[in-house]
């Protein structure tokens, strides 16, 4: 291993505004506003601010699947949160998560509006809502969220850190690098293993517990994230490419991952969405740049 130069932490932390990576610019140690700016509202009873970052792409995958399942009262507005230029950071960003993270939910359709904040609260709130893709039998459930609160806690050493020091560090760290590599790989190989007696992650029906795990470790293994596949080896993981490939395919998850995306394939970009024909006009725009 590269030994790196010694390092001894100061008796007390100060923020270095220099350091950071790629997010430096919007990184800083203290929460709240940074500037005054309302959220727009749109038409529907949901109003989505987002992004389509892995935990942005639960969110619309899972309206997009209660949209197919015949739920009306799932139309949403999704409007676009630029992380990059601090757009989380606005007031009434805040005001509906103080965490400044994307994604954030506001729900008008109760006599006062409901902010949900943290994407697998939100997948709980409109799984409960609408009745649909958690399991009624208390078994059942209780798999589920176990796998949805897996999830949320594992997903932060796949995206914080390795995801972080293999791709965003401004310095490659060896250390760093092996240490969630090796976790990551053995979070891949947790899945594997469950999915090798599974057709779905919490048993023998699509849940909210696959559309949290897929929108990152299925696009891990599809090669959406970090381009880290070789590095990881994720051939190897045959169970979780099958199944990932399996979510891939369904109808909904691909509009789901179109919406509020910003960034790579211009194909595949649909910054906001406000109504279901606006994928309609996106196919269409797909239809001319190819002819």
């Amino acid at each position: 291993m590269t030994k790196l130069p010694d390092y001894t932490p100061p008796d007390v932390w100060t923020w270095n505004t220099e350091n950071g990576g790629k997010f430096a610019k919007i990184n800083r140690p203290v929460a709240g506003a940074t500037h005054d700016k309302d959220l727009p509202v749109g038409t529907h009873p949901l109003q989505l601010y987002s992004l389509a970052t892995p935990n942005g792409v639960k969110v619309t995958v899972m309206l997009e699947e209660l949209l197919a399942q015949g739920f009306e009262g799932a139309e949403y507005d999704a409007w676009l949160i630029n992380i990059g230029e601090g757009d989380q950071f606005s007031s009434g960003f805040v005001a509906a998560n103080p965490n400044s993270k994307i994604p954030a939910l506001m729900d008008h359709s109760g006599a006062a509006p409901q902010r949900v904040f943290e994407s697998g609260a939100i997948l709980l709130y409109l799984a409960e809502k609408f009745g649909t893709l958690l399991p009624s039998d208390p078994a059942q459930r209780t798999e589920a969220m176990s796998w949805l609160f897996w999830q949320m806690g594992s997903a932060p050493y796949l995206g914080g850190g390795f995801g972080h020091f293999y791709a965003y560090a401004p310095v490659k760290i060896e250390y760093c690098i092996d240490r969630f590599a090796m976790e990551t790989k053995r979070q891949l190989d947790v899945l594997d293993r469950q999915l090798a007696q599974h057709p779905y992650i919490a048993g023998d029906s699509y849940s909210i517990a696959d559309i949290a795990i897929w929108a990152w470790y299925g696009q891990l293994v599809l090669g959406r994230l970090y381009e880290a596949g070789a590095f990881l080896d994720v051939e190897s993981y045959g169970h979780v490419l099958d199944w990932a490939r399996k979510i891939d395919a369904r109808p909904a998850v691909q509009r789901g991952r179109m919406v509020n995306r910003a960034f790579g394939d211009l194909a595949l970009q649909l910054r906001e969405r406000h109504d279901a024909g606006d994928f309609d006009t996106k196919t269409q725009d797909k239809i001319e740049a190819a002819e």
